[in-house]
């Protein structure tokens, strides 16, 4: 196996190849490990992961230790801060690690580290507090700050996938931002499991379930040569429930959606209350089949809601990334398809490593448009 994307007159490698995985990232970083081995066929090199430890004190305190060197090397670091099922004791009592934890636990292996990398990349598949990423009157504007931080710390690049929104980049113009996308790999999920899907105008259409995603829906309505529509959130912005204004209705802005398949396409489903709502709102005008492609799936208040929305026929089929923790139920679900993210996530890793343009890899429209062209005269 070989990395297209690498020049047959590629620049030597930047330095050696360090790969980290933090802890409840073991998985996707063992396949990752698997895929770059195949690319470079080294037979001197058994693997590129380098491992750390980071362990906790009874008092929930904790620390890094790196159990081999990174001097001069080029270091990939591989962070799920939303990964809920890793557990710690502190004070006798069992602890989940949240956003936090993971994020300073990011921090501790990048002081251990020194200064001594040549170079350090942070893949933090899900932004951290991505979704405080823009001020409204006296509050804070984590995101930004968290950026800085790892910026001042040593940081020279930083990607992440489907940001919520991609300006927080701004925050940082003089260092590294890569947002990537994973479009690609959820199309060729979406034709390997609905095999029936018609990929045209006259059967199938792209839906926002709101105002702020249309710009990914945008890009798939292009590529795919389909029709979009959107849903706008209604919201009573005299309260605040769990932190944001609730929203008293979705009102859709689009074509017809009576007898088509329909495509929802969003960054991350939460408790999944909207998607739902969207999706009976769609059924009751017409709609076939409904689809929902999500890079993130959270699912906060579990899976019931889903279940019972699948039953009643209102959701067919939800695609996330296995880019963040899911819960260990999901692959019982018949509703879900997982999406893999591992080999996308080697080829940015070995072409960053050469010094190459991973231009291609962000914008696959090409891979896009000949995926759908082979499915539809299959």
């Amino acid at each position: 196996m070989t990395n297209n994307f690498i020049s047959d007159e590629a620049a030597p490698v930047v330095g050696k190849l360090s790969v980290i995985g933090m802890k409840g990232c073991e998985e996707i970083t063992s396949k990752i490990d698997y895929y770059l081995k195949n690319f470079r066929s080294d037979e001197n090199e058994e693997t590129y992961v380098t491992h750390v430890d980071c362990p906790r004190f009874g008092t929930g305190e904790a620390k890094c230790v790196l159990d081999e060197t990174v001097r001069g090397h080029d270091v990939y670091i591989i962070c799920d801060v939303f990964n809920y099922g890793v557990t710690y004791k502190m004070y006798g009592m069992e602890n989940h690690m949240s956003p936090d934890d993971h994020y300073q636990d990011l921090k501790r292996i990048i002081a251990a580290m020194g200064g001594k990398a040549r170079r350090v990349t942070v893949i933090m598949t899900m932004l951290y507090e991505g979704r405080q990423h823009r001020r409204k009157g006296r509050e804070s504007l984590d995101a930004a700050i968290m950026l800085h931080e790892l910026v001042n710390m040593g940081v020279s690049n930083i990607i992440t996938f489907d940001a919520h929104d991609p300006r927080i980049s701004n925050s940082i113009p003089l260092a590294g931002f890569d947002d990537v996308q994973a479009t690609y790999q959820m199309i060729k999920t979406l034709t390997r499991n609905v095999p029936d899907i018609s990929l045209n105008k006259f059967d199938t259409i792209v839906i926002s379930p709101d105002e702020g995603g249309m710009q990914r829906c945008m890009y798939y309505s292009s590529v795919l040569k389909l029709d979009l529509g959107m849903f706008y959130k209604r919201r009573d912005y005299s309260r605040v429930v769990n932190g944001k204004n609730p929203i008293e209705a979705h009102e859709y802005l689009g074509r017809e959606v009576t007898g088509k398949d329909v495509i929802i396409v969003d960054d991350m489903i939460s408790s999944g209350e909207s998607v739902i709502d969207v999706g009976r709102k769609l059924k009751a005008d017409g709609a076939k089949r409904i689809f929902v492609f999500s890079t993130f799936g959270l699912f906060v208040n579990g899976l019931e809601g889903i279940d019972r929305a699948y039953e009643e026929g209102v959701i067919d089929k939800i695609f996330t990334t296995n880019l963040i923790y899911r819960n260990p139920d999901l692959a019982s679900r018949e509703w879900y398809c997982e999406v893999d993210m591992s080999k996308y996530m080697s080829l940015l890793i070995d072409t960053l490593n050469h010094d190459e343009t991973i231009s291609k890899l962000l914008d696959p429209v090409n891979k896009i448009n000949a995926l759908v062209e082979k499915f539809n005269n299959k």
